[in-house]
């Protein structure tokens, strides 16, 4: 799908959550997802201010946009997984259902979801919602990438507060990936309980 072929549904099958998740490579805390709907009167606007693909952009210019998205969204929802339910049952299946979780809280309820990637929601917790993956959807699409937004801030401060009592693995810094760092700490120092222990971690360097 191409911005014009997303943003005629996006009109077409209005209200229309955009959906998306962060953490899912992460070795340490939850994955969380962060479900969308924004007014069709700004989704422009929102494009002009910078809006897209989070990873793209500083923490300061997210944490902007956040307090922007929030202000404008008609709604904006977290959902999350924790680490026992990555751990019981794989970590695509626990990033799909903090989606859906997300999606669960939104008021009102969305005609059609935009997902980010290539897999598509299970809907166990609520009724099913005509949904569209997208690839690469967080830099194709305003919604899914509010969403991203929305979605990364919440986690990334979620880490620097569990730094806060995780010490010494630098969560702080690393927001629970696998940096060298991180890996070495947890050589030494064990898995934490918020480790995700299904998680293979790379052999470690010695020099």
């Amino acid at each position: 799908m191409n911005r014009e072929e997303i943003r005629s549904q996006e009109i077409t099958n209005y209200p229309v959550a955009g959906v998306d998740e962060v953490g899912r490579g992460a070795l340490f805390g939850e994955v969380v997802a962060a479900a969308v709907i924004l007014p069709i009167d700004r989704l422009v606007d929102l494009e002009n201010l910078g809006v897209t693909d989070s990873k793209k952009l500083s923490p300061q210019r997210r944490d902007k946009l956040d307090l922007i998205i929030r202000e404008i969204a008609i709604a904006c929802e977290i959902g999350t997984a924790s680490v026992i339910e990555i751990d019981e049952m794989n970590i695509l299946a626990a990033s799909l259902l903090a989606m859906e979780r997300a999606i669960a809280k939104l008021q009102p309820q969305p005609n059609h979801c935009l997902i980010d990637g290539n897999q598509l929601l299970r809907f166990k917790l609520i009724a099913p919602i005509p949904q569209t993956t997208v690839i690469k959807g967080d830099s194709l699409s305003i919604s899914i990438a509010a969403a991203s937004i929305v979605a990364k801030v919440f986690r990334d401060r979620q880490m620097i507060e569990l730094a806060e009592i995780y010490t010494g693995y630098d969560i702080a810094a690393n927001k629970g990936y696998g940096t060298l760092k991180h890996r070495n700490a947890i050589a030494q120092l064990g898995y934490s309980n918020l480790h995700r222990k299904t998680f293979k971690i790379k052999a470690i360097d010695e020099t």
